[in-house]
Protein backbone atom coordinates (compact mmCIF):
# COMPACT_ATOMS: atom_id res chain seq x y z
CA UNK A 1 0.00 0.00 0.00
CA UNK A 2 1.05 3.70 -0.82
CA UNK A 3 2.44 5.49 1.87
CA UNK A 4 -0.08 8.55 1.25
CA UNK A 5 -2.72 5.93 1.13
CA UNK A 6 -1.96 4.69 4.79
CA UNK A 7 -1.46 8.23 5.38
CA UNK A 8 -4.74 9.00 4.50
CA UNK A 9 -6.67 5.60 5.91
CA UNK A 10 -4.89 6.91 9.41
CA UNK A 11 -6.13 10.66 8.99
CA UNK A 12 -9.36 8.93 7.89
CA UNK A 13 -9.77 6.65 11.08
CA UNK A 14 -8.92 9.84 13.59
CA UNK A 15 -11.73 11.47 12.27
CA UNK A 16 -14.33 8.76 12.16
CA UNK A 17 -12.91 8.24 16.03
CA UNK A 18 -13.42 11.83 16.83
CA UNK A 19 -16.80 12.14 14.96
CA UNK A 20 -17.76 9.07 17.50
CA UNK A 21 -16.89 10.22 20.13
CA UNK A 22 -18.53 13.06 19.79
CA UNK A 23 -22.30 11.67 18.48
CA UNK A 24 -21.88 8.98 21.43
CA UNK A 25 -21.44 11.71 24.10
CA UNK A 26 -24.61 13.51 22.45
CA UNK A 27 -27.07 10.40 21.64
CA UNK A 28 -25.99 7.87 24.74
CA UNK A 29 -25.26 4.99 21.95
CA UNK A 30 -21.62 3.24 22.76
CA UNK A 31 -18.43 4.36 21.03
CA UNK A 32 -17.44 0.83 20.38
CA UNK A 33 -20.71 0.39 18.70
CA UNK A 34 -20.87 3.37 16.62
CA UNK A 35 -17.25 2.22 15.35
CA UNK A 36 -17.38 -1.53 14.93
CA UNK A 37 -20.82 -0.29 12.79
CA UNK A 38 -19.34 1.79 10.85
CA UNK A 39 -16.13 -0.27 9.90
CA UNK A 40 -18.78 -2.56 8.63
CA UNK A 41 -20.01 -0.60 6.20
CA UNK A 42 -16.89 0.26 5.04
CA UNK A 43 -15.91 -3.51 4.66
CA UNK A 44 -18.69 -3.47 1.82
CA UNK A 45 -17.11 -0.58 0.06
CA UNK A 46 -14.93 -0.70 -2.38
CA UNK A 47 -11.19 0.33 -2.11
CA UNK A 48 -8.24 -0.37 0.11
CA UNK A 49 -9.40 -2.59 3.74
CA UNK A 50 -7.45 -3.52 6.37
CA UNK A 51 -7.06 -7.33 7.39
CA UNK A 52 -6.49 -8.15 11.31
CA UNK A 53 -2.99 -9.14 11.57
CA UNK A 54 -3.39 -11.18 15.33
CA UNK A 55 0.16 -11.16 15.55
CA UNK A 56 0.17 -7.48 15.84
CA UNK A 57 -3.23 -6.94 17.52
CA UNK A 58 -1.54 -9.70 20.47
CA UNK A 59 1.92 -7.84 20.45
CA UNK A 60 1.23 -4.03 19.86
CA UNK A 61 -2.48 -3.26 20.69
CA UNK A 62 -3.52 -5.46 23.15
CA UNK A 63 -0.37 -5.08 25.83
CA UNK A 64 -0.78 -1.48 26.15
CA UNK A 65 -4.99 -1.53 26.18
CA UNK A 66 -4.09 -4.31 29.03
CA UNK A 67 -1.38 -2.19 30.87
CA UNK A 68 -3.72 0.92 30.75
CA UNK A 69 -6.70 -0.88 32.38
CA UNK A 70 -4.57 -2.35 35.26
CA UNK A 71 -3.01 1.07 35.90
CA UNK A 72 -7.30 2.15 36.37
CA UNK A 73 -7.59 -0.59 38.42
CA UNK A 74 -7.06 -1.59 42.11
CA UNK A 75 -5.51 -4.76 43.75
CA UNK A 76 -7.02 -4.05 47.11
CA UNK A 77 -10.69 -4.08 45.45
CA UNK A 78 -9.81 -6.85 43.27
CA UNK A 79 -8.38 -9.24 46.09
CA UNK A 80 -11.60 -8.26 48.09
CA UNK A 81 -13.52 -10.03 45.05
CA UNK A 82 -10.79 -12.62 44.34
CA UNK A 83 -13.30 -15.37 44.04
CA UNK A 84 -15.73 -13.52 42.02
CA UNK A 85 -12.86 -12.55 39.82
CA UNK A 86 -11.24 -15.92 39.78
CA UNK A 87 -14.86 -17.66 38.73
CA UNK A 88 -15.34 -15.25 35.60
CA UNK A 89 -11.75 -14.64 34.55
CA UNK A 90 -10.97 -18.94 34.74
CA UNK A 91 -13.46 -20.99 35.33
CA UNK A 92 -16.49 -19.84 33.05
CA UNK A 93 -14.30 -19.66 30.12
CA UNK A 94 -13.33 -22.79 30.78
CA UNK A 95 -17.05 -23.50 30.74
CA UNK A 96 -17.46 -21.48 27.97
CA UNK A 97 -15.08 -22.99 25.73
CA UNK A 98 -16.18 -27.00 26.62
CA UNK A 99 -20.03 -26.19 25.87
CA UNK A 100 -19.17 -24.84 22.51
CA UNK A 101 -16.66 -27.49 21.76
CA UNK A 102 -18.93 -30.22 22.68
CA UNK A 103 -22.14 -28.47 20.59
CA UNK A 104 -19.80 -28.52 17.95
CA UNK A 105 -18.98 -32.09 18.08
CA UNK A 106 -22.63 -33.00 18.67
CA UNK A 107 -24.48 -31.25 15.99
CA UNK A 108 -22.37 -29.49 13.67
CA UNK A 109 -21.36 -32.14 11.03
CA UNK A 110 -18.24 -32.86 10.63
CA UNK A 111 -16.94 -31.42 13.43
CA UNK A 112 -14.54 -32.09 15.98
CA UNK A 113 -14.56 -31.48 19.96
CA UNK A 114 -10.77 -29.53 19.32
CA UNK A 115 -11.86 -27.62 16.95
CA UNK A 116 -15.09 -26.49 19.39
CA UNK A 117 -13.24 -25.68 22.03
CA UNK A 118 -10.81 -23.95 19.68
CA UNK A 119 -13.29 -21.41 19.22
CA UNK A 120 -14.85 -21.79 22.20
CA UNK A 121 -11.49 -20.03 23.70
CA UNK A 122 -11.35 -17.90 21.28
CA UNK A 123 -15.06 -15.89 22.32
CA UNK A 124 -15.26 -16.83 25.78
CA UNK A 125 -13.19 -14.11 26.81
CA UNK A 126 -15.51 -10.46 27.43
CA UNK A 127 -13.48 -7.45 26.38
CA UNK A 128 -14.95 -5.28 29.06
CA UNK A 129 -13.92 -1.75 27.24
CA UNK A 130 -17.59 -1.09 25.93
CA UNK A 131 -19.26 -1.86 28.79
CA UNK A 132 -16.99 -0.33 31.40
CA UNK A 133 -17.19 2.60 29.22
CA UNK A 134 -20.94 3.25 29.25
CA UNK A 135 -20.53 1.71 33.06
CA UNK A 136 -19.09 5.01 34.32
CA UNK A 137 -21.27 7.51 32.34
CA UNK A 138 -24.04 5.56 33.85
CA UNK A 139 -23.12 5.19 37.39
CA UNK A 140 -22.70 1.85 38.01
CA UNK A 141 -21.77 0.64 41.40
CA UNK A 142 -17.91 0.72 42.32
CA UNK A 143 -17.76 -3.60 43.51
CA UNK A 144 -19.38 -4.25 39.67
CA UNK A 145 -16.97 -2.13 38.04
CA UNK A 146 -14.35 -3.80 39.42
CA UNK A 147 -15.34 -7.24 38.71
CA UNK A 148 -15.49 -6.49 35.20
CA UNK A 149 -12.08 -4.92 35.51
CA UNK A 150 -11.10 -8.09 37.08
CA UNK A 151 -12.36 -10.58 34.66
CA UNK A 152 -11.52 -8.41 31.66
CA UNK A 153 -7.75 -7.91 33.26
CA UNK A 154 -7.38 -11.71 33.73
CA UNK A 155 -9.45 -14.01 31.28
CA UNK A 156 -7.32 -13.27 28.11
CA UNK A 157 -4.53 -15.18 29.89
CA UNK A 158 -6.70 -18.63 30.17
CA UNK A 159 -8.25 -18.36 26.88
CA UNK A 160 -5.21 -18.05 24.91
CA UNK A 161 -3.59 -20.85 26.75
CA UNK A 162 -6.69 -22.66 25.89
CA UNK A 163 -6.61 -22.16 22.71
CA UNK A 164 -2.89 -23.32 22.04
CA UNK A 165 -3.92 -26.80 23.48
CA UNK A 166 -7.08 -26.93 21.66
CA UNK A 167 -5.21 -26.14 18.06
CA UNK A 168 -2.39 -28.45 19.12
CA UNK A 169 -5.02 -31.33 19.70
CA UNK A 170 -7.21 -30.48 16.31
CA UNK A 171 -3.65 -30.45 14.29
CA UNK A 172 -3.21 -34.13 15.48
CA UNK A 173 -0.57 -33.78 18.50
CA UNK A 174 -3.38 -35.49 20.41
CA UNK A 175 -5.06 -34.20 23.77
CA UNK A 176 -4.23 -35.01 27.56
CA UNK A 177 -5.87 -33.42 30.25
CA UNK A 178 -3.16 -33.41 32.55
CA UNK A 179 -1.07 -31.62 29.94
CA UNK A 180 -3.69 -29.25 29.36
CA UNK A 181 -3.72 -28.67 32.60
CA UNK A 182 0.02 -28.59 33.34
CA UNK A 183 0.71 -26.22 30.33
CA UNK A 184 -2.15 -23.82 31.52
CA UNK A 185 -0.34 -24.05 35.43
CA UNK A 186 2.81 -23.03 34.15
CA UNK A 187 1.75 -19.98 31.88
CA UNK A 188 -0.40 -18.49 34.66
CA UNK A 189 2.90 -19.03 37.19
CA UNK A 190 4.84 -18.00 34.48
CA UNK A 191 3.23 -14.89 33.81
CA UNK A 192 2.61 -13.78 37.18
CA UNK A 193 6.23 -14.47 38.27
CA UNK A 194 7.41 -12.26 34.30
CA UNK A 195 4.51 -9.32 35.21
CA UNK A 196 6.47 -9.17 39.13
CA UNK A 197 9.82 -9.08 37.52
CA UNK A 198 9.24 -6.61 35.19
CA UNK A 199 7.15 -4.58 38.16
CA UNK A 200 9.92 -4.50 40.49
CA UNK A 201 13.18 -4.53 37.79
CA UNK A 202 11.63 -0.51 37.41
CA UNK A 203 11.85 0.52 41.28
CA UNK A 204 16.17 1.00 40.18
CA UNK A 205 14.46 3.97 38.16
CA UNK A 206 12.41 6.16 41.04
CA UNK A 207 15.07 9.25 39.98
CA UNK A 208 14.95 8.74 36.61
CA UNK A 209 10.68 8.66 36.65
CA UNK A 210 10.58 11.85 38.56
CA UNK A 211 10.75 13.86 35.50
CA UNK A 212 7.30 13.69 33.74
CA UNK A 213 9.09 13.06 30.23
CA UNK A 214 10.89 10.02 31.42
CA UNK A 215 8.27 8.54 32.88
CA UNK A 216 5.82 8.45 29.89
CA UNK A 217 8.90 7.54 28.18
CA UNK A 218 9.47 4.39 30.90
CA UNK A 219 5.34 3.87 31.04
CA UNK A 220 4.73 3.80 27.57
CA UNK A 221 7.37 0.66 27.33
CA UNK A 222 6.70 -1.37 30.21
CA UNK A 223 3.68 -3.21 28.69
CA UNK A 224 5.68 -4.28 25.88
CA UNK A 225 8.46 -5.39 28.52
CA UNK A 226 6.31 -7.48 30.26
CA UNK A 227 4.76 -8.82 26.77
CA UNK A 228 8.13 -9.71 25.17
CA UNK A 229 9.81 -11.03 28.28
CA UNK A 230 6.97 -13.56 29.46
CA UNK A 231 6.54 -14.33 25.81
CA UNK A 232 10.71 -14.92 24.91
CA UNK A 233 10.43 -18.17 28.07
CA UNK A 234 6.66 -19.34 26.67
CA UNK A 235 4.45 -17.86 28.87
CA UNK A 236 1.39 -15.74 29.19
CA UNK A 237 2.56 -12.46 27.99
CA UNK A 238 -0.87 -10.58 28.63
CA UNK A 239 -1.18 -11.86 32.36
CA UNK A 240 2.47 -10.61 32.80
CA UNK A 241 1.04 -7.24 31.32
CA UNK A 242 -1.72 -7.26 34.00
CA UNK A 243 0.15 -8.33 36.93
CA UNK A 244 2.90 -5.43 36.24
CA UNK A 245 0.32 -2.59 35.49
CA UNK A 246 -1.53 -4.03 38.74
CA UNK A 247 1.61 -3.44 40.96
CA UNK A 248 3.12 -0.66 39.65
CA UNK A 249 -0.29 1.17 40.01
CA UNK A 250 -0.60 0.27 43.72
CA UNK A 251 3.05 1.28 44.48
CA UNK A 252 2.98 4.13 42.07
CA UNK A 253 1.65 6.76 45.17
CA UNK A 254 4.76 6.20 46.86
CA UNK A 255 6.99 7.68 44.79
CA UNK A 256 5.41 9.00 42.01
CA UNK A 257 5.31 13.34 41.56
CA UNK A 258 2.33 15.07 41.08
CA UNK A 259 3.25 16.56 37.79
CA UNK A 260 4.49 12.88 36.29
CA UNK A 261 1.06 11.85 37.90
CA UNK A 262 -1.20 14.24 36.01
CA UNK A 263 1.04 13.90 33.13
CA UNK A 264 0.90 10.28 32.77
CA UNK A 265 -2.72 10.10 33.46
CA UNK A 266 -3.45 12.54 30.30
CA UNK A 267 -1.08 10.24 28.14
CA UNK A 268 -2.20 7.14 28.76
CA UNK A 269 -6.23 8.41 28.11
CA UNK A 270 -5.24 9.98 24.73
CA UNK A 271 -3.76 6.34 24.27
CA UNK A 272 -6.62 4.86 25.37
CA UNK A 273 -8.64 7.14 23.44
CA UNK A 274 -6.81 6.32 19.99
CA UNK A 275 -6.15 2.36 20.18
CA UNK A 276 -9.84 1.21 21.57
CA UNK A 277 -11.27 3.45 18.58
CA UNK A 278 -8.96 1.71 16.14
CA UNK A 279 -9.42 -1.65 17.36
CA UNK A 280 -13.29 -1.52 17.35
CA UNK A 281 -13.08 -0.04 13.38
CA UNK A 282 -11.09 -3.24 12.45
CA UNK A 283 -13.65 -5.15 14.17
CA UNK A 284 -15.99 -4.52 11.55
CA UNK A 285 -13.61 -4.98 8.44
CA UNK A 286 -12.92 -8.20 9.03
CA UNK A 287 -16.44 -9.29 7.41
CA UNK A 288 -15.13 -9.86 3.79
CA UNK A 289 -12.20 -12.15 5.75
CA UNK A 290 -14.69 -14.02 7.48
CA UNK A 291 -17.33 -14.76 4.42
CA UNK A 292 -15.08 -15.74 2.18
CA UNK A 293 -14.71 -19.56 2.78
CA UNK A 294 -18.34 -19.65 3.58
CA UNK A 295 -19.50 -20.93 0.52
CA UNK A 296 -18.46 -24.83 0.96
CA UNK A 297 -20.93 -25.16 3.94
CA UNK A 298 -24.74 -25.57 3.76
CA UNK A 299 -26.32 -23.00 4.72
CA UNK A 300 -28.10 -25.77 7.38
CA UNK A 301 -24.58 -26.23 9.27
CA UNK A 302 -23.69 -22.25 9.22
CA UNK A 303 -27.22 -21.77 11.16
CA UNK A 304 -26.37 -24.21 13.67
CA UNK A 305 -22.84 -23.56 14.43
CA UNK A 306 -23.51 -19.87 14.82
CA UNK A 307 -26.75 -20.40 16.89
CA UNK A 308 -24.60 -22.89 19.40
CA UNK A 309 -22.09 -20.02 19.46
CA UNK A 310 -24.06 -16.92 20.37
CA UNK A 311 -26.19 -19.34 22.30
CA UNK A 312 -23.43 -20.45 24.32
CA UNK A 313 -22.29 -16.69 24.76
CA UNK A 314 -25.21 -15.78 25.60
CA UNK A 315 -26.31 -18.06 27.64
CA UNK A 316 -24.17 -19.91 30.00
CA UNK A 317 -22.58 -16.24 31.68
CA UNK A 318 -25.62 -15.30 33.40
CA UNK A 319 -26.29 -19.26 34.45
CA UNK A 320 -23.01 -19.44 35.49
CA UNK A 321 -23.61 -16.48 37.69
CA UNK A 322 -26.72 -17.68 38.74
CA UNK A 323 -25.41 -21.13 39.90
CA UNK A 324 -21.93 -19.77 41.64
CA UNK A 325 -23.54 -17.03 43.30
CA UNK A 326 -26.56 -19.28 45.11
CA UNK A 327 -23.91 -22.29 45.87
CA UNK A 328 -25.01 -23.62 49.56
CA UNK A 329 -22.51 -21.79 51.73
CA UNK A 330 -20.20 -24.72 52.51
CA UNK A 331 -19.06 -24.42 48.89
CA UNK A 332 -19.74 -20.96 48.57
CA UNK A 333 -15.54 -20.37 50.07
CA UNK A 334 -13.66 -17.14 49.44
CA UNK A 335 -10.37 -17.49 47.83
CA UNK A 336 -9.30 -13.99 49.91
CA UNK A 337 -10.41 -11.53 51.98
CA UNK A 338 -10.85 -7.80 52.27
CA UNK A 339 -6.99 -6.44 53.69
CA UNK A 340 -9.70 -3.71 55.55
CA UNK A 341 -10.32 -4.09 58.86
CA UNK A 342 -13.60 -2.40 60.14
CA UNK A 343 -15.94 -2.66 63.16
CA UNK A 344 -16.87 -6.21 62.53
CA UNK A 345 -14.00 -8.00 61.83
CA UNK A 346 -12.58 -10.18 64.57
CA UNK A 347 -9.47 -9.50 65.97
CA UNK A 348 -6.93 -11.42 63.90
CA UNK A 349 -8.91 -12.84 61.39
CA UNK A 350 -10.17 -11.75 57.95
CA UNK A 351 -12.87 -8.97 56.67
CA UNK A 352 -16.38 -10.91 56.81
CA UNK A 353 -16.92 -11.73 52.67
CA UNK A 354 -18.55 -9.99 50.40
CA UNK A 355 -22.25 -10.10 50.34
CA UNK A 356 -23.72 -12.29 47.16
CA UNK A 357 -24.27 -10.89 43.72
CA UNK A 358 -28.30 -9.71 44.00
CA UNK A 359 -30.50 -10.37 41.09
CA UNK A 360 -30.26 -7.39 39.59
CA UNK A 361 -26.11 -7.24 39.65
CA UNK A 362 -26.50 -10.64 37.96
CA UNK A 363 -28.27 -9.22 35.45
CA UNK A 364 -26.13 -6.43 34.70
CA UNK A 365 -22.90 -8.35 35.30
CA UNK A 366 -24.41 -10.89 32.51
CA UNK A 367 -24.93 -8.12 29.70
CA UNK A 368 -21.82 -6.79 30.28
CA UNK A 369 -19.84 -9.82 28.57
CA UNK A 370 -19.09 -8.11 25.00
CA UNK A 371 -16.63 -9.56 23.10
CA UNK A 372 -14.05 -7.82 21.56
CA UNK A 373 -10.79 -7.37 19.16
CA UNK A 374 -9.06 -10.81 21.14
CA UNK A 375 -11.91 -12.80 20.22
CA UNK A 376 -10.38 -11.90 16.91
CA UNK A 377 -7.26 -11.84 16.82
CA UNK A 378 -7.43 -15.27 19.35
CA UNK A 379 -9.75 -17.11 16.44
CA UNK A 380 -7.39 -15.65 13.52
CA UNK A 381 -4.19 -17.20 14.82
CA UNK A 382 -5.88 -20.54 13.46
CA UNK A 383 -3.47 -22.05 11.42
CA UNK A 384 -4.66 -22.67 8.03
CA UNK A 385 -3.03 -26.25 8.17
CA UNK A 386 -2.51 -28.84 10.40
CA UNK A 387 0.28 -31.07 11.23
CA UNK A 388 0.27 -33.53 8.85
CA UNK A 389 -0.41 -30.63 6.16
CA UNK A 390 -4.59 -31.14 5.62
CA UNK A 391 -6.66 -28.00 5.99
CA UNK A 392 -7.48 -27.17 9.80
CA UNK A 393 -11.12 -28.41 10.37
CA UNK A 394 -13.81 -25.79 9.86
CA UNK A 395 -11.44 -22.74 10.21
CA UNK A 396 -13.61 -20.48 8.16
CA UNK A 397 -16.75 -21.54 9.54
CA UNK A 398 -15.08 -20.71 13.24
CA UNK A 399 -13.80 -17.28 11.89
CA UNK A 400 -17.69 -16.47 11.02
CA UNK A 401 -19.34 -17.88 14.19
CA UNK A 402 -16.53 -15.71 16.09
CA UNK A 403 -17.13 -12.65 14.54
CA UNK A 404 -21.17 -13.05 14.69
CA UNK A 405 -20.44 -13.45 18.26
CA UNK A 406 -18.54 -10.46 18.24
CA UNK A 407 -20.81 -8.68 16.14
CA UNK A 408 -23.66 -9.60 18.41
CA UNK A 409 -22.81 -8.93 21.99
CA UNK A 410 -20.83 -5.54 20.86
CA UNK A 411 -23.53 -4.13 18.97
CA UNK A 412 -26.49 -5.66 20.54
CA UNK A 413 -25.27 -5.67 24.27
CA UNK A 414 -23.16 -2.68 24.30
CA UNK A 415 -26.14 -0.28 22.54
CA UNK A 416 -28.79 -1.98 25.01
CA UNK A 417 -26.42 -1.63 28.07
CA UNK A 418 -26.89 1.33 29.35
CA UNK A 419 -31.01 1.52 29.02
CA UNK A 420 -31.16 -1.88 31.06
CA UNK A 421 -28.75 -0.41 33.92
CA UNK A 422 -31.33 2.50 33.99
CA UNK A 423 -34.25 0.10 33.57
CA UNK A 424 -32.87 -1.67 36.46
CA UNK A 425 -32.23 1.38 38.70
CA UNK A 426 -28.36 0.15 39.77
CA UNK A 427 -26.61 3.04 39.87
CA UNK A 428 -23.16 3.85 42.56
CA UNK A 429 -24.58 6.00 45.69
CA UNK A 430 -22.33 9.47 44.66
CA UNK A 431 -23.59 10.79 47.91
CA UNK A 432 -22.08 8.62 49.99
CA UNK A 433 -18.69 8.21 47.65
CA UNK A 434 -18.75 12.09 48.29
CA UNK A 435 -19.31 11.75 51.88
CA UNK A 436 -16.12 9.21 51.71
CA UNK A 437 -14.00 11.99 49.48
CA UNK A 438 -14.49 14.32 51.97
CA UNK A 439 -13.72 12.62 55.15
CA UNK A 440 -10.40 11.74 53.43
CA UNK A 441 -10.11 15.16 52.71
CA UNK A 442 -9.90 16.15 56.47
CA UNK A 443 -7.78 13.49 57.39
CA UNK A 444 -5.37 14.88 55.02
CA UNK A 445 -5.70 18.07 56.56
CA UNK A 446 -5.39 17.43 59.90
CA UNK A 447 -2.33 15.37 59.24
CA UNK A 448 -1.12 18.47 57.90
CA UNK A 449 -1.65 20.71 60.65
CA UNK A 450 -0.74 18.06 62.96
CA UNK A 451 2.95 18.25 60.80
CA UNK A 452 2.84 21.94 61.33
CA UNK A 453 2.50 21.41 65.17
CA UNK A 454 5.57 19.26 64.99
CA UNK A 455 7.61 22.45 62.73
CA UNK A 456 6.52 24.93 65.36
CA UNK A 457 7.76 23.02 68.38
CA UNK A 458 11.05 22.51 66.39
CA UNK A 459 14.26 25.30 65.70
CA UNK A 460 13.27 27.62 63.34
CA UNK A 461 13.16 31.33 62.92
CA UNK A 462 10.65 33.99 62.51
CA UNK A 463 10.31 33.60 58.53
CA UNK A 464 9.67 29.98 59.45
CA UNK A 465 6.68 31.29 62.11
CA UNK A 466 4.97 33.47 59.26
CA UNK A 467 5.11 30.53 56.94
CA UNK A 468 3.58 27.82 59.22
CA UNK A 469 1.02 30.64 60.61
CA UNK A 470 -0.10 31.32 56.77
CA UNK A 471 -0.04 27.73 55.59
CA UNK A 472 -2.09 27.18 59.34
CA UNK A 473 -4.78 29.28 58.50
CA UNK A 474 -4.78 27.91 54.70
CA UNK A 475 -5.53 24.84 55.87
CA UNK A 476 -8.23 25.73 58.70
CA UNK A 477 -10.21 26.97 56.09
CA UNK A 478 -10.09 24.30 54.07
CA UNK A 479 -10.70 21.66 56.67
CA UNK A 480 -13.90 23.93 57.66
CA UNK A 481 -15.19 23.96 54.51
CA UNK A 482 -14.97 19.94 54.47
CA UNK A 483 -16.87 19.95 57.45
CA UNK A 484 -19.80 22.06 56.15
CA UNK A 485 -19.91 20.22 53.14
CA UNK A 486 -19.62 16.70 55.14
CA UNK A 487 -23.01 18.25 57.14
CA UNK A 488 -24.66 18.50 53.94
CA UNK A 489 -23.61 14.89 52.70
CA UNK A 490 -24.35 13.65 56.43
CA UNK A 491 -28.11 12.64 55.30
CA UNK A 492 -28.00 12.92 51.49
CA UNK A 493 -28.07 9.33 49.93
CA UNK A 494 -28.54 8.64 45.92
CA UNK A 495 -27.19 11.87 43.96
CA UNK A 496 -24.65 14.50 45.51
CA UNK A 497 -26.64 17.63 46.93
CA UNK A 498 -25.87 20.96 45.69
CA UNK A 499 -26.43 23.85 47.34
CA UNK A 500 -27.40 27.32 45.34
CA UNK A 501 -24.26 28.89 46.93
CA UNK A 502 -21.81 26.15 46.23
CA UNK A 503 -23.00 26.45 42.58
CA UNK A 504 -22.58 30.12 42.29
CA UNK A 505 -19.00 29.74 44.05
CA UNK A 506 -18.16 27.35 40.88
CA UNK A 507 -20.20 29.70 38.08
CA UNK A 508 -18.12 32.85 39.79
CA UNK A 509 -14.65 30.77 40.02
CA UNK A 510 -14.99 29.40 36.25
CA UNK A 511 -15.99 33.32 35.40
CA UNK A 512 -12.80 34.78 37.41
CA UNK A 513 -10.42 31.70 35.86
CA UNK A 514 -11.96 32.90 32.22
CA UNK A 515 -11.14 36.38 33.06
CA UNK A 516 -7.45 36.13 33.98
CA UNK A 517 -7.31 33.76 30.89
CA UNK A 518 -8.40 36.35 28.80
CA UNK A 519 -5.77 39.34 30.36
CA UNK A 520 -2.89 37.32 29.93
CA UNK A 521 -3.27 36.47 26.27
CA UNK A 522 -4.35 40.60 25.62
CA UNK A 523 -0.74 41.04 27.54
CA UNK A 524 0.80 38.73 25.16
CA UNK A 525 -0.38 39.95 21.83
CA UNK A 526 0.61 43.56 23.25
CA UNK A 527 3.83 41.97 23.11
CA UNK A 528 4.41 42.23 27.03
CA UNK A 529 4.58 38.29 28.07
CA UNK A 530 6.48 36.08 25.88
CA UNK A 531 5.03 33.00 24.69
CA UNK A 532 6.66 30.51 27.15
CA UNK A 533 5.72 33.22 30.07
CA UNK A 534 2.27 32.53 28.58
CA UNK A 535 2.31 29.13 29.04
CA UNK A 536 3.90 29.04 32.30
CA UNK A 537 0.44 31.04 33.77
CA UNK A 538 -1.60 29.14 31.49
CA UNK A 539 -0.81 25.48 33.55
CA UNK A 540 -1.42 27.66 36.71
CA UNK A 541 -4.96 28.20 36.18
CA UNK A 542 -5.32 25.20 34.14
CA UNK A 543 -4.41 23.26 37.94
CA UNK A 544 -6.80 25.54 39.32
CA UNK A 545 -9.71 25.15 36.67
CA UNK A 546 -8.94 20.76 37.05
CA UNK A 547 -9.64 21.35 40.65
CA UNK A 548 -13.28 22.19 40.16
CA UNK A 549 -15.79 20.02 39.66
CA UNK A 550 -16.52 19.07 35.83
CA UNK A 551 -19.35 21.08 34.04
CA UNK A 552 -23.06 19.32 33.45
CA UNK A 553 -22.81 17.25 30.01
Amino acid sequence: MHPETVLLLVLAAVAVIVAARWLADRTGLPAAALLTVTGLVYALLPGPNLTLDPEVVLSVLIPPLLYSAALDSSLIAIRANLRTVVGLSVLLVLVTAVVIGAGFALWVPGATLAAGIALGAAVAPPDPVAALAVGRRVGLPPRLVTLIQGEGLLNDATALTLLTVAVAAASGDGFSTWGALGQFALAAAGGVAAGLVVAHGIRPLRRLRRDPLTSNAISLATPFVAYLLAESVHVSGVLAVVVAGLVIAHNAPYWQSGATRLQTDAVWRLVDFLLEGVVFLLIGQQLPAVIRGLGQYAPSTVVVAAAITVGAVLLVRPLWLWLTEHAPQALHMRLGGSPVEDETTPPGGRSPAAPRLSGREITVLSWAGTRGVISLAAVFTIPLVTEGGDPFPDRDLLLFCAFLAVLVTLVGQGATFAPLVRRLGLRADAADAARLRNQARVAAVEAGLTRLDELQAEQHDHLDDAAIESIRAALRTRVDRYRRRLEVLEDAAGEVPMSPEYEAALRVRRAVIDAERQELLRWRDLGRLPDDGLRTLERELDHQEHLLPARPV
